[in-house]
């Protein structure tokens, strides 16, 4: 599956690559780890060049450096801005002693996006994510307010990240309900280290036709390969900041490893199959600090994994949920469907029943 086979984006008519460039680390500014400018074009040309076209950022990334970086980028090759679905998030404040500086009221999100949109040396953004949930602002405002962006052609599809399913399914109602631009992606934390969105936001996203669009696949880099129980990682500009594995993680981790070794390719390419074989819609971000690290990413593309594979990885990493999804597996089918097969899910049958044939 190269870069430029194609997916379409939720229920939309935006067509994506299969992988998503984080640009996160675009920009040395303190205290991140990120990649020097030269650097950071390097690695979007490789990403361009092998037909990928979808670019993501947030407008304090790097302290608005990130979004400098595409912008030039993209001024000093005239033609290529149209050709990439370039997407950017709102919420961060960056005017510090400023209540409205940021979140997402209509005056915050209209300023932002103005200022978005100067960094990025563009008039338009493919997709405009909210960032985080702003309890402090109906959503009603801030969905009136994306829509108004589309109309006026500032912005073409939305979505949000890091926001409670409950919200989520309140603001596509109301977007639906109200004939206001719906969401079409949700922009969530999703790897083998990281699985609670399967509890309420990802079957959300599958009931409404939502992408999902996992941040960190690779979990802080835990997945990358360079992290093994018992010994020190030194080529991790991050490492310092996220910490080290637990053992339940070390655990997946070396399950990753291994599957990693059958098929001679980096645990890494592993992670991200994984994650490619979801249910659903599903376009990972893939960050890189360094060219060999997005090359080591795309990998991912090249495998495929087997039931087999797929099995231990499922097992290993198998979440626990909250209430009520534990509801929603065996037990639901067994009191729902009383020992049939129903759409491929068989069930058993409640064992009150089998034990006396009276009923009243």
């Amino acid at each position: 599956m190269p870069l430029d086979h194609y997916r379409t984006l939720g229920r939309s008519g935006l067509r994506v690559s299969p992988f998503a460039l984080g640009a996160m680390t675009f920009g040395e500014d303190p205290p991140g780890a990120g990649s020097s400018v030269t650097e950071s074009e390097r690695i979007l040309t490789a990403y361009l060049e092998r037909g990928g076209n979808f670019v993501d950022t947030a407008n304090f990334y790097t302290n608005g450096h990130s979004e400098a970086i595409l912008g030039d980028y993209f001024a000093a090759r005239p033609g290529s801005r149209e050709h990439v679905v370039l997407a950017s998030k709102f919420f961060g404040n960056m005017y510090p002693g400023d209540p409205n500086g940021g979140g997402a009221g209509r005056g915050a999100i209209t300023a932002q996006l103005e200022q978005t949109l100067r960094r990025m040396r563009t008039d338009y953004l493919d997709l405009y994510w909210l960032h985080q949930w702003d309890r402090n602002t109906p959503i009603e405002e801030t969905m009136r307010t994306l829509d108004d962006l589309v109309r006026a052609g500032k912005v073409r599809y939305i979505g949000f990240s890091n926001v409670p399913a409950w919200v989520t399914a309140q603001a596509q109602t109301t977007a639906l309900l109200r004939g206001w631009t719906p969401l079409v992606a949700l922009q969530v934390e999703y790897s083998l280290l990281a699985r609670t969105v399967e509890g309420e936001l990802a079957p959300l996203a599958t009931d409404q036709g939502m992408a999902l669009v996992p941040w960190s696949p690779l979990r802080n880099g835990f997945l990358s390969g360079k992290y093994r129980r018992g010994a020190a990682v030194t080529d991790s500009a991050r490492a310092n900041h996220v910490g080290a594995p637990d053992d339940a993680q070390f655990t997946v981790i070396e399950t990753v490893a291994a599957i990693a070794d059958e098929l001679s390719t980096t645990s890494s390419a592993v992670a991200l199959a994984w994650l490619l074989a979801r249910p659903g819609a599903v376009v990972p971000i893939v960050g890189a600090r360094r060219l060999e690290h997005l090359e080591s990413n795309l990998a991912a593309l090249d495998i495929t994994l087997d039931d087999e594979q797929l099995g231990r990885l499922d097992k290993v990493s198998a979440p626990t949920l909250d209430y009520p999804a534990p509801m929603r597996g065996p037990l639901r089918a067994m009191l729902q469907f009383a020992g049939t097969t129903v759409d491929g899910e068989a069930s058993a049958v409640y064992p009150p029943l089998l034990a006396d044939s009276t009923r009243y």
